[in-house]
């Protein structure tokens, strides 16, 4: 209620512009983007086709089906998620939040939303990817730890950020990257500090975007060589690949 007499007034003194359509955004409550760009921004309900492993999706409806990419044959975790693809309002969210560790309510009730459509009673531990030492400098925080607090909140689990760490600096994986490219880069990137925290755990590892899986896959591969029990996969988003 009090935002709602705010923010009108804050829009006056201090005019923001939407991230996404580069018009008035005055609506705090639904972060860097207004509210006409989230509603024409595709959100996952659970009606799309999907990889029944790494999510990408193959058919804009349809209905769950068991179904694969094939891409993701040898990854390492048993599948992912992710809130809704790569675009609009949501893209503009996640590239705001590799600068600003903050999480608007908007975004908030849409990952609660997404947690609930998946079974993830028997989760133990929710594990953010780290980032490297040089890139977690540069940057002054984790994004992927920001996106893990409100997922361990909501789903009352602990959230550990220190049994894994990341023990190759590796380059920015960028959209124009073939599989393999980002596969090498990743490769033995990931160690766990702490395998006694990990042992026999079901794990929820959480990331901001999952393109080609490479990161993940890599990470995860690392929590079942230390004992983890299985390893899912949550992203705010999943790149659209061509």
């Amino acid at each position: 209620m009090f935002e709602r007499i705010l923010d009108p007034i804050s829009s006056i003194f201090f005019p923001q512009e939407c991230n996404t359509c580069g018009g008035p955004s005055n609506e705090s409550a639904v972060g860097v983007s207004c509210r006409e760009c989230w509603n024409d921004t595709p959100l996952f309900s659970g009606s799309e086709i999907l990889c029944r492993r790494c999510g990408a999706l193959l058919g804009a409806s349809g209905g769950p089906r068991d179904v694969s990419c094939h891409k993701c044959d040898e990854h390492f975790y048993e599948h992912a998620f992710a809130v809704g693809p790569y675009v609009k309002a949501l893209a503009s969210e996640i590239v705001h939040l590799k600068t600003t560790p903050n999480i608007s309510k908007y975004l908030a009730v849409q990952i609660r939303k997404s947690l609930d459509r998946h079974e993830l009673r028997k989760i133990d531990l929710v594990v953010p990817v780290p980032l490297s030492k040089e890139r977690a400098v540069e940057r002054g925080f984790n994004q992927a730890a920001v996106v893990a607090e409100v997922v361990g909140k909501y789903l009352d689990r602990k959230v550990d950020a220190f049994s894994v760490e990341r023990t190759k600096h590796t380059p920015i994986h960028r959209m124009s990257m073939d599989r393999r490219a980002r596969e090498l880069t990743v490769e033995k990137a990931f160690s766990v500090t702490r395998p006694k925290l990990i042992a026999g755990k079901s794990i929820l590892l959480v990331d901001d975007v999952l393109t080609s899986g490479s990161t993940v896959s890599a990470c995860a591969k690392a929590l079942l060589k230390n004992g983890a029990a299985n390893v899912i996969v949550f992203t705010l988003a999943r790149a659209v690949l061509k």
